[in-house]
């Protein structure tokens, strides 16, 4: 079997097996795949090019600047707390709890920590999410202040909000400490705007930041104008996906889902798409993305990893697109990757360094062993290396060179 096919099939393994026990649903299979995939490559090709990181981020008009440090690695989302005091059916987390603000498993009971943090990686963007952050705004607006005191001042903030807690006093209060723009779910709240417009004047950007709900897409059309003399500038839309926090809401809805490293909504991609593609068609003044699983699956995880490598690496080490370390010598290869802990683990020997009251411990993790080449192989492997190919290899070790050595392009054929 061919490397990637037999890769993706190990997905849908792994698929069913996270979801035990969930008989009802339906899947996208070959029989109801070509409809969808012709659905979707149609509203691609009326963008006429207009897909950012790889064709994985389909837009139109504009994206924010928050969502440009997204893609190109240069972002760090802080989660100010695990609770939450809404209940949306879509939630992919238990939002129940509140934590210590914690980013990539990491804790920062000390704001000013996490802006030392955000200095040693070299940041240029910082979000504040949850759960809710306005459940506990004085701590939101302490981590903020201490991001805009000992960061670059030319750091880009913003804050994600369901908007129920929000007034024009909280606005003020960020908009003084500096937070560059809001992102509202707007699902939480039944699609209503007035939250949204009392932010509109006070903090520079707002943004709409929703999953795209297959029932609500035609509700979403209409309310685009609206948006617009809100004060919205951009509408970001992500692909609903299956886990067992929202299992039994979304169970109850009439979806296709789609095998990939989590399940995914089939419905909700192609709503995203039509309304990116209304907003084309009608010239509307804002600017729409559709946020799709596979850009932040792979954008977001490489670009920490190329975050940590070239912060915490030899000087020597050469790291690849998808921000792996290669150990290369022509006879053989093999890959690591830079693992950082907030505690010194047990059975692993670390290096370690610290910021303001706090402590990190870090080592290199052998991804793929090192393997020897043949002649063969080592032509085979340099051109690989040396030049990103169009097509994916189907001998497995060079797949496997190929996953570690690029962002994978485009999003996957159903």
């Amino acid at each position: 079997m061919d490397a990637y096919l037999k890769w993706q099939n190990s997905l849908v393994n792994k698929n069913k097996a996270e979801i035990a026990g969930w008989e009802e649903l339906s899947w996208l299979n070959g029989y109801n795949s070509g409809e969808a995939q012709e659905q979707r490559d149609k509203l691609i090709r009326k963008l006429k090019g207009s897909v950012l990181f790889k064709e994985t981020k389909p837009y139109y008009n504009q994206i924010s600047n928050g969502c440009k440090l997204c893609g190109l690695g240069q972002w760090s989302c802080l989660f100010i707390t695990g609770k939450c005091n809404a209940s949306c059916f879509y939630c992919p987390t238990s939002q129940l709890s509140d934590d210590v603000p914690t980013t990539q498993n990491l804790s920062f009971p000390d704001a000013r920590a996490y802006a030392e943090y955000v200095n040693h990686f070299n940041f240029k963007g910082v979000s504040f999410s949850g759960g809710e952050p306005l459940l506990f705004f004085e701590r939101t607006l302490e981590y903020l202040k201490q991001v805009r005191k000992h960061c670059n001042p030319e750091i880009y903030t913003w804050m994600y909000t369901n908007g129920i807690l929000a007034d024009e006093r909280k606005f003020r209060k960020l908009a003084a400490a500096g937070l560059n723009e809001v992102r509202f779910d707007i699902g939480a709240t039944a699609y209503k705007l007035d939250k949204v417009r009392l932010a509109k004047g006070i903090i520079p950007n707002v943004t709409i930041e929703i999953p795209a709900v297959p029932e609500e897409k035609e509700r979403l059309k209409t309310l685009l104008p609206q948006m617009i003399e809100a004060g919205v500038t951009n509408l970001n839309l992500h692909q609903l996906r299956l886990t067992k926090h929202n299992y039994r809401n979304l169970s109850k809805k009439d979806y296709t889902y789609v095998f990939a490293e989590h399940p995914l909504v089939l419905e909700s991609e192609l709503a995203a798409l039509e309304i990116l593609d209304y907003a084309r068609e009608h010239n509307l003044k804002i600017g729409v993305n559709y946020c799709s699983f596979y850009f932040k699956n792979r954008f977001q995880k490489a670009g920490f990893r190329s975050r940590l490598a070239h912060s915490l690496a030899d000087p020597d080490d050469v790291f690849t697109q998808n921000g792996y370390i290669r150990e290369y010598t022509g006879d053989s290869i093999g890959y690591k990757s830079i693992r950082i802990f907030d505690e010194k683990p047990e059975l692993y020997p670390t290096q370690e360094f610290a910021i303001h009251n706090k402590t990190f411990y870090f080592m290199k993790e052998q991804v793929m062993k090192t393997t020897l080449l043949d002649p063969e192989y080592r032509i085979k492997v340099e051109q690989l290396i040396n030049r990103e190919p169009v097509e994916i290899p189907s001998d497995p070790l060079l797949f496997r060179i190929w996953q570690l050595e690029y962002i994978e392009n485009g999003l996957r054929e159903y």
